[in-house]
């Protein structure tokens, strides 16, 4: 009886210490969730604009290589969703005599950091014309998002460098303060026609009130 009696104490002993062990590795897993989720919050970045409506997307979220690329010193990506109001897109479409073609304008902000600082270093925008994607890479002068660059695959480079260095305030017209320079003249017409719109929608939704 004694050696059934201590025999007995022994396992509750082993059971009562393995119940233990596994209730602190619970409580370990647990901290662990709650601080990688901390860390989450803690990183969320916050942007600021003038839209109606306005919803900025985490790194996460995927952003086109051709973005990536037009951006190699950027460290992160947010992509931004913004709501055109109805009256603006009234307005876009009066000036330049084509459609607006989505409420809901995307655009990817490029930041970098430098001593510790994250700062905006560009945006892009990804239209549609002519059967093709056009890259539009944007950069600030003076409050107004200014066109640095055009890129589209299988457009000459000659037709597509006309447009840095221009803004809402541009025609951006064929035959005007745009030349063929060896484009497809549908498709030429197609992408001023894109960069116009997209170029005073970026305006509108990110640039500094402002009058003519």
């Amino acid at each position: 009886m004694k050696k059934f009696t201590i025999l007995s104490f022994a396992v509750m002993s082993f059971v009562v210490s393995l119940a233990t062990a596994c209730s602190s590795g619970s409580n370990t897993a647990t901290t662990n969730t709650n601080t990688t989720t901390n860390n989450n919050q803690t990183t969320a970045t916050k942007t600021n604009t003038n839209a109606a409506t306005n919803t900025a997307h985490s790194a996460d979220e995927e952003i086109p290589a051709s973005v990536k690329a037009a951006f190699a010193d950027a460290q992160s990506f947010t992509k931004q969703h913004k709501d055109i109001p109805q009256n603006t897109i009234a307005e876009i479409e009066k000036d330049t005599g084509g459609r607006v073609p989505e409420k809901d304008h995307h655009s990817y902000l490029a930041f970098a950091t430098t001593g510790g600082k994250r700062t905006q270093i560009g945006a892009a925008t990804v239209v549609k014309a002519g059967g093709k994607d056009v890259l539009i890479i944007y950069e600030n002068k003076d409050g107004a998002p200014t066109i640095k660059e055009v890129r589209s695959e299988g457009v000459p480079a000659a037709f597509l460098a006309q447009f840095a260095g221009k803004g809402h305030d541009d025609k951006l017209e064929i035959g005007g303060d745009v030349k063929i320079n060896g484009a497809d003249e549908g498709a030429a017409k197609a992408i001023a026609q894109a960069v116009r719109i997209d170029s005073r929608t970026m305006q509108t939704l990110y640039g500094a009130a402002h009058s003519h």
